[in-house]
């Protein structure tokens, strides 16, 4: 199969000559549940998790694999990762969804402002109770990745900065709040990343100021967790290091670092959200329109867009497309392949190469597992996709597609 490595690992072509993922004909699951259509393959799911625990546990006892779940959160996928035994890293916003973790029996919080210490304190305060806390910091380590996504470097909305000594501030008044109990540092220093001495950097960052805190404070760090990150490949062109290469990496470093400064190996935590989710899912669309501007371009319109993948917009990011219909045809066609949006920019795929494009077509985009449904819109008042779950030979929907009431059911009349 063609450009096998950016696609679910099951996937393969059929007698039909249509793209099969998960024992399933991709024509078929567009014709029964409609497009678009997110497709996950759930043995790459789980495979992925599997890779992490048998990277990490080769190599030591001192590791949790922590899903980052903004990358493609939905119940049956928090179910999955679950059975899979990795821990969950969710986001949560506004002080009600705080109270309501906190009566949930949160693991650890990550605090990353002072506003946010006081506030926690106060909740557990309330409850009589204690909370793990992780003090998330920004190591000033700027990896090579898109500007967007780079989350380490010191102007950072994220984490204390440990040059300006506002995380020194921030573990000392820690230590001080009755009600909070400080485990560890947490550090973030982007996503899509490929280099890995960007990691090591990290950590050489983090136990400086674990060294710092211990000295000046007493405080013994019993985690460091950092974060995720660990890119995959979009493009035949990408190369990705792989999940044994990120472990060997970030284990060496924190051995390393706990033996530079004389402390305890810490417990090593790794956020991966992108590399579980991304490979694992494709997009699946109808074309709609075929325009071809003689010497110029042919653009291929299909019934999705921006709205339900908006990372090409945001981040000018690079995908593949193909007819699943046409498998087994050459890919003879130079094309730019466009959403349905009111936008000039709704631009999915640009300049890829697919069998020749008919209205009608099933068009699917590879990679899109990880932050599409997770940043999907209703941009022009459409509809968000369905996402559904193969294996097996067996395809079953994990969210309901969007209706047209669903849209317009927060909206009322204007007032009388």
């Amino acid at each position: 199969m063609t450009h096998t490595l950016i696609y679910p690992h099951t996937s393969t072509h059929n007698a039909a000559g249509h793209l099969e993922i998960g024992g399933c004909d991709v024509v078929d699951l567009a014709r029964a549940f409609g497009t678009p259509l997110f497709v996950y393959d759930e043995q790459a799911l789980r495979d992925q998790c599997r890779a992490y625990h048998a990277a990490f546990g080769a190599r030591t006892d001192l590791y949790e694999i922590v899903y980052a779940s903004k990358a493609f959160s939905c119940r049956a996928m928090a179910e999955l990762v679950a059975q899979e035994d990795l821990s969950i890293d969710v986001a949560t916003g506004g002080e009600l969804a705080a109270a309501l973790a906190l009566d949930a029996g949160i693991g650890h919080f990550v605090v990353d402002s002072f506003e946010e210490i006081d506030r926690l304190e106060a909740a557990a305060a309330a409850r009589g109770r204690a909370q793990d806390v992780l003090v998330r910091v920004t190591p000033g380590v700027r990896p090579d990745t898109h500007d967007f996504v780079r989350t380490g470097q010191q102007d950072s909305k994220f984490g204390f900065g440990l040059a300006d000594g506002s995380a020194h501030e921030a573990v000392r008044r820690l230590l001080d709040a009755p009600h909070l109990r400080l485990h560890g540092v947490h550090a973030h220093i982007g996503s899509q990343i490929f280099a890995l001495d960007a990691y090591r950097r990290e950590v050489e960052v983090l136990f400086v100021a674990i060294d710092e805190w211990r000295r000046d404070f007493g405080f013994e760090c019993g985690i460091v967790n950092i974060g995720g990150g660990l890119g995959i490949r979009y493009t035949p062109s990408d190369q990705p290091s792989s999940i044994a290469e990120f472990a060997d990496v970030s284990v060496n470093a924190v051995r390393d670092g706990a033996a530079r400064h004389h402390v305890p190996v810490p417990r090593l935590l790794v956020e991966p959200g992108r590399s579980i989710a991304g490979k694992a899912a494709v997009t699946v669309y109808t074309v709609g329109t075929v325009k071809v501007i003689p010497g110029l371009r042919t653009y291929v319109a299909v019934d999705g867009g921006m709205s339900d993948n908006l990372r090409p917009m945001l981040y000018e990011s690079r995908y593949e497309a193909m007819l699943a219909n046409k498998a087994e045809e050459p890919a003879t066609d130079l094309v730019t392949v466009v959403g349905k949006h009111c936008e000039s920019g709704d631009v999915l795929v640009r300049d890829v190469r697919i069998a020749p494009p008919e209205p009608g077509d099933i068009l699917v985009t590879p990679g899109t597992g990880a932050y599409g449904y997770a940043m999907a819109n209703n941009y022009n008042a459409q509809p968000r996709p369905a996402v559904i779950l193969v294996g097996a030979g067996r395809a079953h929907v994990i969210i309901e597609r969007e209706t047209w009431d669903d849209v317009l059911r927060l909206q009322r009349p204007l007032a009388p």
